[in-house]
């Protein structure tokens, strides 16, 4: 067998071309992957703070993060690799009447595709929680089986069991062109050499647009950053990951859970999309999110922060990703716009790419992929993007 030919090419070793890889490995595929930088999870990848939850707005993404936790919360056992998961739960929390009334409507969709998730009231979030300002509080949705775990540590677990099953991994290399034909994939050109394959997957996360230009598409995903910060290490007080929906001066909402090493990890959605892919941190981000903060949970003002950093997040029109067979040309497959959430769903999505891949679809499989399609409308958006 040509030394170049595979049966199944990823672009991009992240969020999902690493766990891609190492699904098609295990599945017994000859699996080529190829990144631009210099080893696996480079990208906006070691940018998350962690988070990983099944609680969404949308059964298919439900329904791949609960994968995905299955996935995280099992590693160890089944692989001995530390990735610092921990099942500290999730909680969207409300101080007004209208985070209440959203988050309360979202609970049946929720629970009927498989998710552990109830309403609190007050006193019962305070329980749970007990650092939250209670004044004003009226409750929050708390989801006990979500959790967190170490980007990097994950990254480096999918590639050495990938690797071990066979998967290559090629670094520092560059996709320059997608190779095609008659309306069918052939593989893809690099600026060191050229590689064959059958099933050619789109996982480029923030350049995603581009490697489908290659292929003569346009795959509408855009770029745009998202800054982060975490704190020095302190005793734990805190378990879930703590959401706040309300909008305010300059940004959409923000997020914040303390980790296994007992650091603080926090990140802001900006009121209006930063678009581009300029990651350099600013001075704008800490005193705003830092306010919303302290006045959530009155404990955090004393706490030193060690680093703030920017991440790019692939946005689609919806919100929600592109994941299926491109119409335009056979064999060429986007995993593209995880919109921020790659982290948390690549590893359930891919097993789901490799039944797509090897024509094994479910029933189940098809319905997931059905508001996901390439070629869908892009009307909505999703609710706890």
């Amino acid at each position: 067998m040509n030394r170049n030919t595979f049966d199944v090419i990823i672009i991009g070793a992240g969020s999902v071309g690493a766990p891609a890889g190492f699904f098609f490995a295990e599945a017994g595929l000859r699996t080529l992957v190829i990144d631009m930088f210099a080893s696996v999870g480079q990208g906006s990848n070691k940018a998350a703070i962690g988070g990983i939850r099944a609680t969404h707005s949308d059964q298919a993404k439900i329904r791949i993060c609960l994968e995905s936790i299955e996935i995280f919360s099992t590693w160890e056992e089944r692989f001995g690799d530390d990735i610092e998961w921990i099942a500290g739960g999730y909680s969207f929390v409300a101080y007004q009447q209208e985070e209440e009334r959203a988050l309360k409507n979202l609970l049946e969709v929720q629970k009927d595709h498989g998710l552990n998730i109830d309403w609190m009231d007050r006193e019962a979030l305070l329980d749970v929680i007990p650092a939250l300002n209670p004044n004003g509080l009226i409750g929050g949705t708390f989801s006990p089986e979500d959790g967190s775990a170490s980007p990097m540590l994950a990254a480096l677990a999918f590639y050495h069991r990938a690797v071990e099953r066979g998967a290559t991994f090629h670094f520092n290399r560059s996709v320059t062109g997608i190779l095609y034909d008659g309306g069918r994939v052939k593989g893809v050109r690099t600026d060191k050499g050229t590689h064959y394959a059958g099933a050619v997957i789109n996982a480029a996360g923030p350049w995603a647009s581009e490697v489908g230009r290659m292929a003569g598409m346009e795959v509408p995903v855009v770029p745009d950053s998202h800054e982060s910060g975490i704190t020095e290490p302190v005793a734990p007080f805190m378990r879930p990951m703590v959401v706040d929906i309300r909008p305010a001066d300059g940004s959409a909402n923000y997020y914040f859970y303390q980790h296994v090493t007992g650091q603080v990890l926090f990140c802001i959605t900006p009121a209006s999309p930063i678009v581009g892919t300029d990651r350099r941190e600013t001075s704008v981000f800490l005193p705003q999110v830092s306010r919303r903060m302290v006045d959530l949970m009155p404990r955090l003002r004393n706490l030193r922060v060690r680093r703030t950093w920017r991440g790019l997040y692939p946005m689609t029109p919806d919100g929600f990703p592109i994941v299926g067979n491109a119409p335009q040309v056979e064999g060429f497959v986007h995993a593209v716009g995880m919109c921020g959430q790659g982290y948390m769903i690549g590893p359930g999505l891919g097993p789901l790419l490799v039944r797509l891949v090897t024509d094994s679809l479910s029933d189940s499989d098809r319905q997931i992929l059905v508001g996901l399609r390439p070629d869908r409308q892009f009307q909505g958006e999703e609710m706890l993007k």
